[in-house]
């Protein structure tokens, strides 16, 4: 091996001693940040929707479609509804992490005993659309004799056959508050409680009268409806006095035409009222989730629909729950920084861990002082521990306790050790040093003898 070799790998060697304590303390103490900040969010989530076929269902696929992007498996959870997904968040053994929920399903004396008995605190990541109070009824039934020929008011359902919804949805619970601002009781109505699919078929084979469906206007129930011959769509002319009235409803409109603009579906702007459904989430979720589903929504809901125009949702309007805290920094300000530049994992284990890295970094900069003069005292140690049997030769040599022949052999085999010894070039005057000083104990013995 040549000479430059072998000594710049003993110079290698030499600063790997050294400073292999303090990269392992470094390591360490990152190790230490990571399990405790635990940057990396869990690979698999579980996002309550809602019945099959609903608007919702469709939604949670395409977060799903999302987040698989990175490497997140999003199991979908189909449900009755808001209400039975505000159930399944609260229960703890259930371990649904997301849910879509409706503005005013937590509003009941049975929603709030559930969220007091319960020990997990909901947030909301945002706003993500208005979903219409649909009200569709047929033509024949509002003819029909003792009835007026077009449902105008909510006091005219009386006698009605109406589905208000299935149960564990908020569907119920809103309609109830609807009848009874209008001092309509339930006695008053023929009421049943049929998911979403099974109404819409029992209204267009004669069933019923009318069915009332809370969902956004891409589902395909609504859409279905809105064209079909002889179903009407209940118009809510008193839609600012309903919002007045309860904070989670907004007075919306229909657009003429936007069903359909060949046949000019509907006919002309429809006053609606909605709520607004959330993403709402356990407190315990991961902040990188929040993230990543905050994200999702603004791909998936900020572009104009037959309600909102575009960019209106997602939103930080928290509705009953408090806006999450990562939710509410996306919507001022827009992504992280660093999400923008780097890949998002990289990202969020900087994001995470900035204020560790600084406190580490704090920590071994003080013990970084003391690694250059380690390494020069070890480099020296290779040279300087050589002295000790040349002063023990000269102490010899003054005391006269050895022949000179003796003495002069012990100098060439310390000469000779001294030229095996490798060190760095910047060290090498200190072994020249030790070489001329062996030189100057010779001289001095060759003038005595």
């Amino acid at each position: 091996m040549p000479r430059i070799v072998r000594e710049t790998l003993i110079s290698v060697r030499d600063l790997a001693i050294t400073w292999g304590p303090f990269v392992l303390v470094g390591i360490a103490l990152l190790a230490a940040a990571y399990l405790v900040l635990d940057p990396a969010p869990p690979r698999r989530v579980v996002l309550a929707t809602g019945p099959e076929l609903s608007a919702y269902a469709r939604f949670g696929e395409r977060y799903a479609a999302e987040l698989k992007r990175y490497g997140i498996e999003v199991e979908l959870r189909p449900s009755l509804g808001s209400r039975e997904n505000l159930r399944l968040l609260h229960d703890a053994k259930q371990r649904v992490d997301l849910a879509f929920v409706q503005g005013g399903a937590g509003d009941s004396a049975r929603a709030a005993e559930e969220q007091k008995k319960s020990e997990i605190n909901l947030l909301s990541l945002g706003a993500l659309s208005y979903d219409p109070v649909w009200i569709f009824y047929r033509a024949d039934s509002a003819k029909k004799p003792n009835r007026d020929a077009v449902l105008s008011a909510i006091p005219q359902l009386r006698g009605w056959r109406v589905n208000v919804g299935g149960r564990g949805s908020g569907t119920p619970g809103l309609m109830s508050k609807i009848l009874n601002v209008n001092q309509v009781e339930r006695e008053e109505l023929k009421r049943s409680n049929l998911d979403e699919t099974a109404a819409v078929v029992e209204l267009l084979e004669g069933r019923i009268d009318a069915a009332v469906l809370v969902s956004a206007p891409e589902s395909q129930m609504v859409q279905m409806l809105l064209q079909t011959p002889g179903i009407k769509l209940y118009e809510f002319a008193q839609a600012e006095a309903y919002a007045r009235r309860y904070s989670y409803l907004t007075p919306v409109a229909l657009p003429k035409g936007v069903a359909d603009v060949a046949r000019d579906v509907p006919a002309r702007d429809l006053s609606l009222i909605a709520t607004t459904t959330s993403l709402v989430a356990r407190e315990d979720i991961h902040p990188a989730l929040v993230h990543l589903f905050v994200q999702a929504a603004s791909r998936i809901h900020s572009g104009p629909g037959w309600i909102a125009r575009a960019g209106l949702f997602p939103n930080a309007q928290s509705g009953e729950f408090e806006i999450a805290k990562d939710a509410a920094r996306y919507y001022q300000s827009g992504p992280p920084l660093l999400q923008r530049y780097l890949p998002f994992w990289l990202a969020n284990l900087v994001d995470r861990m900035w204020v560790a890295l600084f406190s580490i970094v704090a920590v071994l900069i003080p013990l970084s002082r003391l690694l250059p003069p380690l390494y020069r005292f070890r480099v020296r140690s290779r040279v300087f521990r050589w002295y000790r049997y040349l002063r023990n030769i000269e102490y010899r040599m003054e005391a006269k306790q050895a022949p000179p022949a003796e003495l002069a052999a012990e100098l060439d085999r310390l000469e000779e050790k001294a030229a095996k010894i490798r060190v760095p070039l910047s060290y090498a005057d200190e072994l020249y040093a030790l070489r001329g000083h062996i030189n100057l104990v010779r001289e001095r013995l060759q003038k005595t003898g």
